[in-house]
């Protein structure tokens, strides 16, 4: 494992030289640590020490500038930030869904697709005809790619098998992507997802809480339960069951909330103590009272926001400002899946925050990061960039601003992502 000196940096930016929040919400949102002309000495994969070039002292420049072992970058003109933390992400499935994206340009809604035998019923129906080891390699590749894209940690969810047989196939394949992937990974079981059409409500309902959800946890394949609570999905009623179950195997609730509709799904997310509610388009006060209550109780619900949902769909988007003045944290993800946001480009989400959320660069680099890594329980070793902690960050190409990331949102910028110490493209 190699050590790194980085020098003369533009701005190292997330930094903290003392314990660091668990995640910054409402006008701390816009507070960015960060250290201008600054170094950063990595050493066996963890972030031995950094500052200000000027500061530098005499010893540090004798034992690090003259050492053949380390190796020293010039980030003139480069800003380094800790890499993004992409909280959910549905990235194993089968083919692609481009006649849907054709579909809702000629007119029919993202309901009325599902209702033709579209959406997550085929993406299940292929997923059922692919085999364990194909579904790994495409994932795999998706995965590689969002790491090119800056990620350095990423939630992965099941959701597209809708049989016992199938959800589990696809939860062995992240357990797989766990096992080779240089960034954590952290599973989530959405059986929860849709209704078949070959069984009946009831029938399914019996099948989640009585086989899949024991033989997950039996299984350990999965961190978290999420459900699709929305209009047209999973009642408000039927999640509670789902939940109550789950959280009796020792699987912590996430939730597929208001994308739709104002669905009762932030409520029930905060009365299960879910670690997020994502989605979040239709938002009235009291969700966001709820939200708000979950963090009055020190046992906060995250709101995580997907934007290039939002974007591929011509929804609208999640109410960001109303969110963050109201005094919540969120954060932000790619929900990289086949039908809704076929992507798992994060510097491209920051864009549509800015762009379409009015969320400054700052409070969406927080939302990509310390937040976000909050939303998977992951706040203490990701999203910040601290001493001692691994050495996980982003090296940008040169560039005049940090806001210059994300208004330039068709240009890749992301230089190079290290992964405890380790340059991964």
């Amino acid at each position: 494992m190699k050590n790194i000196l980085f020098l003369n940096i533009k701005s190292l930016v997330q930094v903290e030289d003392k314990e660091p929040p668990a995640f910054r919400a409402g006008k701390d949102m816009q507070d960015l640590p960060s250290i201008e002309n600054a170094f950063l000495f990595v050493e066996n994969g963890k972030v031995k020490e950094f500052g200000r070039m000027q500061d530098l002292n005499d010893e540090q420049k004798s034992v690090w500038l003259d050492s053949s072992s380390i190796e020293k970058i010039d980030a003139t003109g480069k800003f380094i930030l800790p890499s993004f933390v992409d909280s959910h992400t549905h990235i194993v499935y089968a083919g692609s869904r481009e006649k849907e994206f054709e579909d809702r340009i000629n007119g029919l809604t993202y309901e009325q697709i599902a209702q033709n035998g579209g959406g997550i019923l085929n993406s299940a129906k292929r997923l059922q005809q692919t085999s364990e080891d194909e579904l790994y390699h495409a994932a795999k590749a998706r995965l590689f790619e969002m790491i090119g894209f800056g990620t350095g940690a990423a939630e992965i969810k099941s959701g597209y098998g809708l049989t016992v047989e199938d959800e589990i196939k696809m939860l062995r394949v992240i357990q797989k992507l766990k096992e080779i992937s240089p960034i954590e990974i952290k599973s989530t079981f959405l059986g929860a997802h849709a209704f078949p059409k070959e069984i009946s409500r009831e029938k399914y309902m019996s099948l989640l809480v009585d086989e899949m959800i024991p033989q997950v946890a039996q299984e350990n394949l999965a961190d978290y339960c999420d459900v699709f609570c929305d209009r047209g999905f999973f009642t408000v009623e039927e999640t509670d069951k789902i939940l109550n179950v789950a959280t009796k195997y020792g699987l912590k609730a996430k939730l597929h909330a208001n994308e739709l509709d104002t669905s009762g799904g932030v409520q029930i997310g905060v009365k299960h103590g879910a670690r997020s509610v994502d989605h979040l388009e239709h938002m009235g006060e009291s969700e966001i009272n709820s939200l708000l209550s979950s963090a009055k109780a020190g046992n906060l619900t995250m709101p995580t926001l997907l934007p290039s949902t939002a974007f591929f769909l011509r929804l609208e988007y999640a109410p960001a400002r109303k969110l963050i003045e109201s005094g919540l944290p969120v954060s932000l993800a790619t929900d990289y899946n086949p039908g809704s946001s076929p992507s798992g480009n994060m510097p491209f989400v920051l864009s549509l925050a800015c762009i379409h959320m009015q969320m400054s660069p700052e409070e969406a680099i927080n939302a990509a990061t310390l937040n976000a890594a909050y939303a998977i329980e992951l706040e203490k070793t990701h999203g910040i960039i601290r001493k001692n902690a691994d050495a996980n960050f982003i090296l940008t190409k040169n560039m005049p601003s940090l806001a210059f990331l994300p208004y330039s949102f068709g240009s890749h910028l992301i230089e190079s992502v290290f992964v405890r110490g380790e340059k991964q493209n």
